[in-house]
């Protein structure tokens, strides 16, 4: 596969995370042309300049005219590859190997719409989100060979699909753009993508370091948005009643502490992990919970419990 290729990313305030994604991008190892195309939507931090100093095409939009999949569709109008990867600002190319490695999931088969590869933690994920990370995408493919998913998806795991670390082809995106979803535009994108019968591949060795740590109320919020979304794209509703709340708690606790002896670390480190683990299942529980029943909640604090402020 040769020729030009677009990075798309869209962009607020990017930091100096952004300029590590745009440098990583740079530093890749190919053949192809690439070119990089950024949506800045209000930054005030030099975001813009700094991505047009490293040679990135910028377009910006006000503020109120982003939106996760109308400011995406935006990005792929003005990429001119046939091919588009999508980054998010904080999600760092793991290798100078790694476009090349996911676009070859679309020579994988002539139906291949999307490719995508996995998240790695940051070295100071928390506990919890760096197992919960490694464990997700070690399901995807247990043998660590690529893998096509077509048709209905049955499980998550067949469901899914990112653009923190994705590729839209464009032959596909014209016949079916991102859906005009506020959240979850990936979910919805691949869910489409499946039932208008094309295929997607996953490409372990197409790795981003991308991870999240937010505090207990970001945290809440960020589970109430993703699984509202979720219940909205494929009817997922995350459990409510005690035994089998209480149950995937145990079993994530107990998960996160053998991970943490196996580390062995100092037993100060051990304690505040652990009660960190607790917190962060405790938290995303009820998010997912809330979150899976929206729409029984009054809009006023429908908008308190959302990240994105969405009633």
């Amino acid at each position: 596969m040769t020729g030009l290729v677009s990075v798309a990313i869209p962009v607020r305030d990017g930091g100096p995370r952004l300029l590590e994604v745009l440098e990583a991008v740079r530093a890749q190892q190919t053949q192809r042309e690439v070119e990089i195309v950024v949506v800045d939507s209000g930054s005030t931090d030099g975001s813009v300049d700094a991505a047009r100093a490293r040679g990135a095409r910028v377009v910006e939009i006000a503020p109120a005219a982003f939106s996760h999949s109308g400011t995406r569709n935006l990005l792929m109008e003005l990429a001119g590859g046939e091919h588009v990867v999508f980054l998010t600002q904080d999600a760092v190319p793991a290798a100078d190997g790694w476009l090349d490695a996911l676009l070859g999931g679309f020579s994988l088969a002539d139906d291949v719409a999307l490719a995508y590869g996995p998240y790695t933690p940051r070295p100071d994920a928390p506990a919890p989100v760096a197992r919960e990370l490694r464990e997700w995408f070690a399901a995807i493919a247990p043998d660590g060979s690529p893998r096509i998913d077509r048709g209905s998806a049955a499980t998550s795991h067949a469901a899914f699909f990112t653009d923190a670390n994705g590729a839209v082809t464009r032959w596909a995106w014209r016949q079916v753009p991102f859906r005009p979803v506020p959240y979850a535009e990936d979910q919805a994108l691949a869910a489409d993508m499946l039932s208008a019968g094309f295929a997607k591949a996953y490409v372990p060795g197409a790795a981003v370091v991308h991870s999240h740590a937010y505090p207990p109320l970001a945290q809440f919020r960020r589970s109430f948005d993703e699984f509202r979304a979720l219940r909205e794209v494929h009817g997922w509703v995350a459990p409510l009643a005690p035994r089998p709340v209480l149950g995937r708690l145990r079993l994530d606790l107990i998960a996160d502490w053998r991970v943490l002896r196996e580390q062995r670390p100092p037993p100060a480190r051990l304690a505040r992990e652990a009660i960190r683990s607790l917190r962060h299942w405790t938290v995303r529980a009820a998010g997912a919970a809330l979150g899976s029943r929206a729409e029984r909640l009054p809009p006023s604090l429908r908008r308190w419990c959302s990240l994105e402020r969405r009633a």
